[in-house]
């Protein structure tokens, strides 16, 4: 059994005549006949009364009418279906973003993308660069913007976004506040506040710490941009943000200074799991990442 067999027979089916419905889909009356004498045979029944006067349904054929629209019809809806998601009309991309870099890094790619394709469902979930990796990879994501390109899971692709280096932010009062550069050797009696222990950025300047032989005070840890800029404004602590993020603090009394020794570079990266099925609308996501990049 075969569509085209079921388009022969619902067309003779509803002209009750061979000749018409040959006309009707443009084929020769012959090859009609054949093709519903072969659908018999493999049903096993005879789903036309054939007589010198007329040709009408049996009940087997009634049976099968009804079953047979319903195939077509599903296979028509399944087609323009596929349609849509191949056009991209249709679709749903789940992206995981670190709260405290996503909106600043990442909403002018997503608006991009939702201009060029308004009927793609997006998806955003709020998490570190470790647990981002951890649901790609479990599939529960399907693209992630992370802060390390750096990475030990070889079941994931990556290519660079953007770089950006981390700034040391500090109330005006406090004693570097004055200062052109730093380094971090310079931070070894402050107090941090802090990334979540499951960021990328907690272990990078964990580890700049560790290079400069101490382990930082840690005042608290969070995930939220707006909490690390009333902490310091509040003069709870110090904290590292990057410096397009420091840029747009709105407090005057809030310095930013630079790293003038190899400084900790945020490194942004799209990141997607290799050797899987990718849906239309994530490939066009990742393409349009791409180019974003070289922009």
């Amino acid at each position: 059994m075969d569509l085209r067999q079921l388009e022969y027979f619902v067309e003779v089916a509803k002209q009750l005549s061979f000749t018409k419905a040959a006309a009707i889909l443009h084929v020769s009356q012959p090859s009609i006949s054949k093709a519903i004498q072969n659908f018999e045979a493999e049903l096993g029944v005879p789903l036309f009364y054939r007589s010198s006067k007329q040709l009408e349904l049996t009940d087997a054929g009634q049976a099968v009418l009804v079953n047979a629209l319903q195939v077509l019809a599903s296979f028509k809806n399944m087609r323009s279906e596929l349609t849509d998601l191949m056009e991209l009309k249709k679709g749903r991309i789940r992206i995981g973003i670190p709260p405290i870099v996503g909106a600043e890094f990442f909403s002018k790619l997503i608006t991009y993308y939702k201009e060029a394709f308004p009927y793609i469902e997006i998806s955003l979930d709020e998490v570190g660069t470790k647990r981002i990796r951890q649901d790609i990879d479990a599939g529960e994501l399907d693209i992630g913007l992370v802060c390390s390109i750096h990475s030990t899971n070889e079941n994931l692709a990556v290519i660079p976004f953007l770089k950006d280096p981390l700034q040391l932010i500090v109330h005006e009062s406090h004693p570097l506040a004055n200062e052109s550069s730093i380094t971090m050797a310079q931070l070894q009696h402050e107090t941090f506040i802090m990334y979540r222990k499951d960021f990328v950025l907690y272990d990078r300047i964990i580890e700049e710490c560790s290079k400069n032989g101490f382990f930082p005070a840690i005042a608290c840890e969070t995930t939220q941009k707006d909490l690390f800029i009333e902490l310091v404004h509040a003069k709870v602590g110090i904290a590292l943000l990057p410096a397009k993020i420091a840029a747009k603090i709105p407090y005057q009394d809030i310095k930013r200074i630079s790293f003038h020794q190899q400084p900790i570079r945020l490194e942004l990266g799209i990141t997607w799991k290799k050797n899987k099925y990718l849906p239309f609308a994530v490939r066009e996501f990742i393409e349009l990442s791409k180019r974003f990049t070289m922009q």
